[in-house]
């Protein structure tokens, strides 16, 4: 009876309730007032129409747009209505105005002239032009001497996480998108604790949507009676809103300022497999030290600072040589970026796709999701094609059946023109990953899907000729012993029923 009780009055059901009061209210006016419908209906399809202008003129991606327009087109009366609850993803005035200063400040940061991008260009233009793209689009300067290890499982970034985090002495800062108390979580809090008892700046801010099954209600000011600053990121209330697009997926720990992890790991147990979710759970993340660590702190003060209102300096944060004893030397360039939503700049896939065609060699990918537009699908073709050797790496076990059908539905055009699809066989791979000629690497937080490439907060670590490229190539290849190949048969041999279902789904994938 408890736990009906608890369920009943959980968050998301009583969020849930108030959505549907408010679609209740709205259709009973139009019960109520059915004698002036037809004035209604006017304005909405009017409203419709300057919608539909408005995303065929607008900037958005092609297929982000189709899906937009069928419902509109199929439901003129609503579809606008929704287009512009839900579509949008932009700053009102008011935050604008609050986020100014961060912006400001971030632009500060960034060197009138990078020497390191400039060693870059005459050893390599061709990487010197992708990293400039970034430094530009994403405020992020590109760095050299850092040091980085590829992290191939959740276990063991879990293990050398609390290690670093036993060893701060000034500040951490944890950044995730998901937190649930278990073994993970309870073992990085009771550190956590301990640590700003003694006087550590310890905060932790978490994305509300993605922690809402997994936290309870305000947890923000249970960590904060521990001692931990807290906040939550885009609080989900119970209005229809468009701010529900905006999450914070981003998955990001400093320590000191001179040490820094990210990847797909969340803070939560499936993914060390301390319970089995989905089969294994199978996931990666990166171990940074030195100066490539910045691009993570300013990230992170940054949300931060919006989140909470205030706006704080943020050198001294900023890494030191000589902090956290000796970085490797010589290790090839780092460059940690962050994507965002809201400056209509889609950085993570254009890293992706400049990865793609710079590929001489070949490509290979881990992503949960294949959930791609047309230019990516259009970038793998054109790279099998030309004789580079393209594989990627999905789930066999969906944590999602109808995501997991979409990206099923992309094989078949794919594995025609070459790419070799694979699918790990023991669960569900969650990691994020390129690897490109021995040279790139991508390691980090963004998915191959519509909602980590245009619609939430993403981060991600792009290297070049560093040691950890090809501990990213020979943790893929090590997996592929695990994987089932997709052959074309496999693709063909699919039942029209559920070939059929899974094209209705490709058409509303940017939804999704």
């Amino acid at each position: 009876m408890k736990k009906m009780v608890r369920m009943l009055f959980h968050r998301v059901v009583l969020v849930g309730a108030a959505i549907l009061l408010q679609l209740a209210l709205l259709v009973v006016m139009l019960v109520r007032f059915e004698r002036y419908f037809v004035y209604f209906y006017a304005v909405c399809f009017l409203l419709s129409l300057v919608v539909v202008l408005g995303i065929i003129n607008g900037r958005s991606n092609p297929g982000y747009k189709i899906a937009w327009l069928i419902p509109i087109l199929l439901f003129p009366i609503f579809g606008g209505l929704f287009y512009l609850m839900f579509g949008q993803n932009h700053l009102s005035r008011r935050e604008r105005k609050k986020m100014a200063p961060l912006r400001e400040e971030v632009h500060q940061l960034l060197p009138a002239e990078n020497p390191v991008l400039r060693q870059l260009e005459e050893e390599s233009p061709e990487a010197a032009n992708q990293a400039r793209y970034i430094e530009k689009w994403a405020y992020a300067p590109l760095t050299k001497d850092s040091f980085s290890e590829f992290l191939p499982s959740g276990e063991s970034k879990f293990e050398r996480m609390k290690a670093e985090l036993e060893r701060a002495e000034r500040f951490i800062f944890l950044e995730y998108f998901i937190i649930e108390p278990g073994v993970m979580w309870d073992s990085i809090l009771e550190i956590l604790v301990r640590k700003a008892a003694q006087g550590v700046d310890v905060r932790v801010m978490y994305d509300d949507l993605g922690s809402i099954m997994t936290l309870p209600y305000r947890y923000d000011r249970q960590l904060e009676q521990l001692g931990i600053k807290s906040c939550v990121f885009n609080p989900f209330v119970p209005v229809l809103s468009s701010r529900f697009n905006n999450r914070d997926h981003r998955k990001i720990c400093v320590v000191d300022g001179h040490t820094g992890f990210t990847g797909g790991i969340n803070l939560a147990d499936e993914y060390i497999n301390a319970y089995e979710k989905h089969g294994r759970w199978k996931d990666s993340a990166i171990l940074l030290r030195g100066p490539a660590v910045d691009n993570l702190t300013v990230m992170f003060l940054t949300v931060w600072d919006f989140t909470r209102g205030e706006t704080e300096d943020f050198a001294p944060y900023l890494y030191e040589a000589g902090q956290g004893g000796p970085v490797s030397a010589g290790d090839g360039y780092v460059q940690t970026f962050c994507d965002s939503p809201l400056d209509d700049e889609a950085v993570g896939e254009t890293v992706y796709l400049n990865l793609i065609n710079k590929a001489r060699r070949y490509v290979y990918i881990t992503t949960p999701y294949l959930i791609i537009d047309n230019e990516m699908v259009t970038a793998l073709c054109i790279a099998a094609k030309s004789g580079v050797d393209v594989r990627i790496i999905t789930p066999h076990i969906a944590d999602k059946w109808y995501v997991h059908a979409v990206t099923r539905a992309y094989y078949e055009s794919l594995v025609e023109c070459g790419v070799r699809i694979y699918e790990y066989t023991p669960g569900f791979i969650h990691s994020k990953t390129f690897s490109v000629d021995d040279e790139y690497g991508v390691v980090g937080t963004i998915n191959m899907d519509y909602r980590s490439l245009y619609l939430h907060f993403e981060c991600a670590a792009w290297l070049y000729r560093t040691r950890s490229v090809l501990q990213i190539k020979e943790e893929f290849l090590r997996t592929l012993l695990e994987c089932q190949e997709i052959t074309l048969d496999d693709c063909r041999n699919v039942p029209w029923p559920k070939k059929l279902g899974r094209a209705c789904l490709r058409a509303f994938a940017p939804l999704m």
